[in-house]
């Protein structure tokens, strides 16, 4: 499998220095793939407003492609394989400077409503790389992208919310950003794409058993 889609994607994406390195990538996913995440409409008790600010807030009502509903999905395992390949790796290791030889991936699909929002936050610790997809249709989805902050909280930059556009950058201690509370007019889809360390304790999370060293 050559997953030219998410390599060429980066390669169409220079690197914004400010106020952390980052990437705003388009056309992500393979449209088939595109496609069954958009279709895919699970209970309506995955689909939340306001949880408080953290995603943790919903804990127990989280969509991941697991490797269960990967057995059940040619696409979500078309999504994992694309993610997992060492080419992907390979290209988000040279031209990201990611550490990610020795995690695994993780897969959530989440569903916002409006009185969604998100504090400011880093995703420092066991997450290697993130990768925010945008999925959500409807003429105003091109502002529901995540907003880029500052270490003291301020927007500077809005992420697009375009389909099948993407934001990536590797955490750190300055890599702020959250979603500004805003009106939704309909469910905010976006796919996050985490390559996690061995110190990862939610294994129920993974796409796949994490590898044995």
């Amino acid at each position: 499998m050559h997953p030219n889609c998410v390599i060429a994607a980066l390669a169409n994406s220079p690197a914004q220095p400010w106020p952390f390195p980052h990437w705003q990538l388009h056309d992500v996913l393979p449209a088939p793939v595109a496609s069954a995440l958009v279709t895919w409409m699970p209970d309506s008790q995955f689909i939340g407003g306001n949880s408080g600010g953290q995603r943790a807030g919903r804990n127990g009502q989280r969509l991941f492609i697991t490797p269960a509903r990967r057995a059940a999905s040619p696409a979500l395992d078309h999504l994992a394989r694309l993610f997992d390949d060492p080419h992907t790796r390979a290209t988000f290791t040279t031209q990201c400077n990611a550490r990610i030889e020795d995690a695994a991936l993780r897969l959530e699909l989440c569903l916002d409503a409006d009185g969604f929002w998100l504090e400011p936050h880093t995703d420092i610790g066991a997450k290697r790389l993130t990768l925010l997809v945008s999925l959500s249709m409807g003429a105003d989805a091109h502002d529901w992208g995540t907003d880029i902050m500052t270490a003291e909280g301020m927007p500077v930059a809005r992420a697009s919310g375009a389909f099948n556009s993407g934001l990536l950058f590797i955490p750190s201690d300055h890599s702020w950003h959250g979603f500004v509370p805003r009106a939704l007019s309909g469910v905010r889809r976006t796919l996050i794409v985490n390559y996690v360390g061995p110190e990862w304790q939610a294994m129920n999370e993974l796409a796949r058993p994490p590898r044995v060293t």
